[in-house]
């Protein structure tokens, strides 16, 4: 009995409950709070460098109107529930669910092969047992429909919509990064209009010029360091989503198609980022050539 047969087996003895599906395992995104821990140590240091006390910097003026300007600002321009979801999608960069590709096309293909010999609904007991929510959804779709075309749009349906829902999210915070250094620029002009009112006294005006322009500097960091960051890593997630989710969607049509389950690995295995065996050759004769 192959591997994938045996799978199978195991699938369906084990009876399907609601409390045997708890949801995908999500762990934390050490890469990501690496890049903030470096950014931030880089940043106190370069402070620290210039030989200016790091306290200097904490200005609750500017962080009033830096911080809540820019919410004010997201508020106006995003309805409440979309930034809800742009709120939570943010937390969601904290931790994530490691899919593994090879696993998945594994998978798929124990399934294609039960499909082949026993008919599409033998896979209605394991459904519930799927490693992917999508390959689940996907599959449940598969025995609804009678047509593949009917298969094919609706899958793409839900990938077009996931794809736009991401890029929304990702949108709101890059208007907000747009905002936050020109509303830090406001911060700096209320503090200056604070230091002229002062300007009898010449080490009070030379402090306030560099309390004022604090402001500036939150700005900046906001949008540069935070912002716009975090819109670009919803993107990076969504785009690496999408290709698990295309490769599910391909390997779903392959199964309601019947097609052979080699050709089935063989034309999955092409959503894995693998090196090229030319290229992988040409190097091997590169480095041969240059120990001669």
């Amino acid at each position: 009995m192959s591997t994938s047969q045996v799978y199978l087996k195991e699938l369906a003895q084990e009876k399907p409950t609601a409390d045997d599906d708890p949801p995908p395992r999500r762990r934390l995104d050490l890469w990501m709070l690496a890049g903030i821990a470096i950014a931030v140590i880089a940043t106190v240091a370069g402070i620290a460098a210039t030989g200016v006390n790091v306290a200097y910097f904490f200005q609750p003026t500017g962080v009033l109107i830096v911080l809540g300007g820019t919410l004010g600002v997201m508020i106006i321009t995003t309805p409440r529930a979309a930034l809800g979801h742009s709120v939570r999608r943010v937390a969601e960069l904290f931790s994530s669910v490691s899919v593994n590709r090879e696993d998945l096309i594994e998978e798929i293909v124990s399934y294609t092969r039960l499909v082949r010999t026993k008919g599409l609904y033998a896979l209605e007991p394991l459904v519930a047992r799927s490693s992917n929510p999508f390959l689940a959804e996907s599959l449940l779709l598969a025995m609804d429909v009678r047509e593949r075309g009917e298969l094919q749009t609706a899958l793409e349906s839900k990938l077009r919509l996931k794809e736009r829902q991401g890029e929304a999210d990702a949108k709101i915070l890059e208007v907000a990064g747009g905002f936050a250094p020109t509303i830090g620029v406001l911060g700096t002009v209320v503090g200056l209009i604070h230091v002229l009112r002062q300007f009898s006294t010449p080490s009070a005006v030379a402090y306030g010029v560099g309390t004022a322009f604090v402001s500036t500097i939150y700005g900046l960091a906001l949008a540069n360091m935070v912002l716009l960051p975090a819109a670009h890593r919803i993107r990076a997630r969504v785009a690496e989503e999408f290709e698990t989710q295309e490769l599910i969607m391909e390997g779903v049509l392959c199964l309601f198609d019947k097609i052979h389950p080699s050709l089935v690995r063989q034309r999955l295995r092409c959503f894995l980022r693998q090196w090229p065996v030319e290229d992988n050759t040409a190097l091997n004769s590169a480095s041969t050539a240059a120990a001669r």
